[in-house]
C-alpha cells in the first residue's frame, strides 16, 4: 500500500546531489508520499542506483510495500538543474566544500519559483553565510540528515537570523510527517550535533594517538559505559574521516584550537583510510 502524502509535505521535491546522503534524502521524502522526486547529479545513473537500492531494501525489510517500479515512477534524475523547475522545495547535498554549496544552491534558487523552499544538508558550514549569496534567503534554512538517512531518526533544523517565520514553523513539520524527530537550533558553528559529536570524536582519535587504547576498547568503554549506541571512532568510519576531517577544520578556524584535528587523522585521510566507504579507517570491512 503506497503512503499517503502528509498535508504539510511538499508534492515535489528536489535533491540536489546524488551521493549516499542525497539518495537517503530523496528516499526518505519518497516513502512519505511525495508525488515527485527529483534528484540532479553530475552521474544520474549512480544517483539512480543509490535510491533504487535504499527503495528495494526498504521493501524488503517490510518498511513500505508494494513493488520497486511503482516507486522509481515517481523519480526522475538529470544531470541539470533546469529539472528542478516545478519543485516546491529543494535539499542541496553535495559535499561540505562553501564555494561547491553556494554555487550549487544558487543554480536551485535560479530553478525555483517566489513561492519556493530551499535548504542545505551541510553539517556545519554556517547557514548565514550561504544564505548572504541567495535572493531569497528568508526562505533557506538548514536540514541536517542524519548517515545513514532511512535509518536515523533525526534531523536538525538550523534557523539562521535571514530564515523568515513561515519556514521556520513549517521545516519542523516537514521532518515529523518524514517520521523523524527535529532538533532546532540557532545557526552556530557545527550547529549541536556536529560540534559535539566532532569534539568526542577527535578526543578519542587523540586518545588512539597517544596509545591510551585501542579503537576497540575507546569504543566499548562509551557504549558499554555511556549507553552510547556506537562508538565515536566506528562513527567516524562510517561518517568519512574525509568528512570529519572538513567539518574539524571548519571548527578549528571558527571556534578555536580545541577543534584542531590530530594528526593522525590526517595521515589516515591522506593514506585513503576514509572509513567504510574504502574499507579501512579505524577498522576493516570486508568489501
Amino acid at each position: 500500500m503506497t503512503l499517503t502524502l502528509s498535508p504539510v509535505l511538499p508534492s515535489a521535491v528536489g535533491v540536489l546531489g546524488g551521493g549516499r546522503m542525497g539518495a537517503g534524502i530523496a528516499h526518505a521524502f519518497l516513502i512519505s508520499g511525495a508525488d515527485r522526486i527529483v534528484v540532479v547529479d553530475i552521474d544520474p545513473d549512480a544517483a539512480l542506483q543509490r535510491v533504487s537500492t535504499d527503495m528495494r531494501s526498504s521493501l524488503e525489510r517490510g518498511k513500505i510495500t508494494g513493488n520497486l517500479q511503482d516507486w522509481m515512477s515517481r523519480v526522475e534524475v538529470s544531470a541539470h538543474a533546469e529539472s528542478f523547475a516545478g519543485c516546491s522545495l529543494v535539499v542541496e547535498a553535495v559535499p561540505e566544500k562553501m564555494e561547491l554549496k553556494v554555487e550549487s544552491l544558487q543554480r536551485a534558487e535560479a530553478q525555483l519559483d517566489a513561492e519556493g523552499w530551499l535548504a542545505t544538508n551541510t553539517s556545519s558550514l554556517s547557514i548565514t553565510d550561504l544564505a548572504a549569496h541567495l535572493q531569497r534567503p528568508e526562505r533557506f534554512c538548514g536540514l541536517h540528515f542524519f548517515n545513514p538517512v532511512p535509518a536515523s531518526k533525526l534531523v536538525e533544523v538550523v534557523i539562521a537570523d535571514s530564515t523568515g517565520h513561515q519556514l521556520a514553523g513549517l521545516a519542523p513539520q516537514w521532518v515529523r510527517a518524514l517520521g523523524k524527530t527535529a532538533v532546532v537550533v540557532k545557526d552556530a558553528p557545527g550547529f549541536a550535533s556536529s560540534r559535539l559529536g566532532v569534539a568526542i570524536g577527535l578526543e578519542a582519535i587523540r586518545m588512539v594517538e597517544e596509545g591510551v587504547a585501542s579503537p576497540q576498547d575507546i569504543d566499548n568503554a562509551m557504549v558499554l559505559g555511556y549507553k552510547y549506541p556506537i562508538g565515536p571512532l566506528a562513527l567516524t568510519d562510517i561518517v568519512g574521516l574525509d568528512v570529519r576531517l572538513g567539518i574539524a577544520e571548519y571548527l578549528e578556524s571558527t571556534l578555536g584550537e580545541r577543534f584542531a584535528p590530530p594528526q593522525l587523522m590526517r595521515d589516515m585521510v591522506e593514506r585513503g583510510e576514509l572509513g567504510r566507504k574504502t574499507g579501512k579507517g579505524f577498522y576493516s570491512y570486508d568489501s
